[in-house]
C-alpha cells in the first residue's frame, strides 16, 4: 500500500497518504456494523424474481450474504467482487464492463454506463461518500451510472450510514427526490422527510 502511495507507514502504524480519497481496503472495515445493519435492511425489501442494480459501494456490497436465500433473482453491478460472491451461491449476475477505476474490483467508464442503461430494474441499491441531513447527495465518481441506472429503475434506494452525514464536500450529485427510498441508521428529523415525501425513509437498527 505505500508503494502505490495509499498509505505513510509511521512508527506503530500507517495513516492515510491522502485524505480527499480513501481506498476500498480501508472504506471496506470502517462503519461495518452500521453497514451490515443497512446491507440486511435493503436485502429485506428484495424480492423472489426481482432484477436489482447494487453498486460497488462497500455499503451496498453488505447486502450480498442476504440475498443468497432469494429465488429467480438477477444482480446488475460494477463491482467484480460482488458478481463473483453472488454467482457462487447460483444468483444470476450481469457484471457490467469498463475499466477497473479502484483496484481491486469496481468497474467504471464510458462501456459501463452504455451497458448500464440496457436494463430495466426493478429496484437500484446505491451510496455515496457523504450526504448533508437536510438531503443534498455528495457528487462522485460514479455520477453518470447512477443517472443511468436510475433512468429506468422502478425503485431507487440510496443508502448511508450515520458517519456519512453532513460529512464536508464540494460538489452536489442529487437531492432525495432521486431516491425513493433512504436506508440508515440515521434518523432523518421530520421536516427533511415532510419536504421528500415522496421518499420512504427506512431506519435500519
Amino acid at each position: 500500500l505505500q508503494n502505490q502511495q495509499l498509505i505513510v507507514r509511521s512508527y506503530g502504524g500507517v495513516e492515510l497518504a491522502r485524505s480527499t480519497y480513501i481506498p476500498i481496503f480501508f472504506r471496506t472495515h470502517k462503519m461495518q456494523s452500521e453497514k451490515k445493519l443497512i446491507g440486511k435492511k435493503a436485502a429485506e425489501l428484495v424480492e423472489d424474481g426481482d432484477t436489482i442494480f447494487i453498486d460497488g459501494s462497500t455499503t451496498a456490497q453488505c447486502m450480498e450474504q442476504y440475498l443468497t436465500s432469494k429465488n429467480d433473482l438477477t444482480v446488475i453491478t460494477n463491482n467484480i467482487a460482488l458478481a463473483v460472491n453472488l454467482s457462487k451461491n447460483g444468483i444470476k449476475v450481469i457484471c457490467l464492463g469498463g475499466e477497473i477505476v479502484e483496484a481491486p474490483c469496481m468497474l467504471y467508464g464510458a462501456e459501463t454506463v452504455l451497458t448500464a442503461a440496457k436494463y430495466k430494474v426493478d429496484k437500484m441499491f446505491f451510496s455515496t461518500d457523504s450526504v448533508t441531513s437536510d438531503g443534498k447527495i455528495a457528487s462522485g465518481l460514479y455520477d453518470l451510472l447512477f443517472r443511468a441506472v436510475a433512468q429506468n429503475a422502478s425503485k431507487v434506494f440510496y443508502l448511508v450510514d450515520h458517519k456519512k452525514i453532513d460529512k464536508r464536500f464540494n460538489t452536489i450529485f442529487c437531492d432525495f427526490s432521486f431516491t425513493t427510498h433512504v436506508i440508515s441508521d440515521y434518523q432523518f428529523d421530520d421536516e427533511v422527510q415532510k419536504r421528500y415525501k415522496n421518499t420512504e425513509f427506512i431506519l435500519a437498527k
